[in-house]
Parts: C-alpha cells; structure tokens; sequence
C-alpha cells in the first residue's frame, strides 16, 4: 500500500519534531555540563589556593617545633639555668665579686 501525500508530511513532520526534541535534549545537556564544569574548575582553584595555604601553615609550624625543641634542649643546661639565677634572682656565683658603683 502506498501512503497518501498527506500521510507523507505527516510522518516527516513527526520525524522533525523527534529530531528537533533529540536536538535540544543534547545542547542542554552539553549547556548543563558545560556550567558545571566551569564551577568545579572554580571550586579547584580555590582548593589549590587553600592547599598553598595549608602547606606553607605546615611548614611554619614544623619550623616553630624544631625551634621549641631547640629552646626545650638549651632550658635544660647549666648555662641557661645560671643565666635565670644571674638576671631574675641576682644570684651569683661564689668565685664573683659583686661591685656597686658609689652614690
């Protein structure tokens, strides 16, 4: 059986239309993609920023560790235990003579 004319159009018609559907179903997906790669593009650079950040805070703090450990060494020697005595004590030792100037 052959179709008529009508039914011809009819048919393309119905064929364009799932086409065009197809079509926009497409460009908004790849718009809709499109967006949200550009936020997590974003949301990188701002990690990467927070990164840096974070690694240099390490690095400072590791640096002050090795300082502390350095001090908590130096606060246990004789050197510095006479160096409190002499400045917040005014103690001195035995073999030290203490001289006052005149008024």
């Amino acid at each position: 059986m052959r179709q008529s004319t009508k039914q011809k159009k009819r048919n393309k018609r119905a064929r364009n239309r799932g086409v065009l559907a197809i079509s926009f179903a497409v460009l908004a997906l790849a718009g809709v993609l499109t967006i949200h790669a550009n936020q997590l593009k974003t949301e990188d650079i701002v990690y990467e920023k927070k990164e840096a950040a974070l690694r240099a805070e390490s690095e400072a703090e590791s640096q002050r560790a090795e300082s502390l450990e350095d001090r908590s060494i130096y606060v246990q020697t004789k050197q510095y235990i006479e160096q409190i005595a002499r400045e917040r004590l005014g103690l001195v030792n035995p073999y030290e003579a203490i001289i006052k100037p005149s008024e």
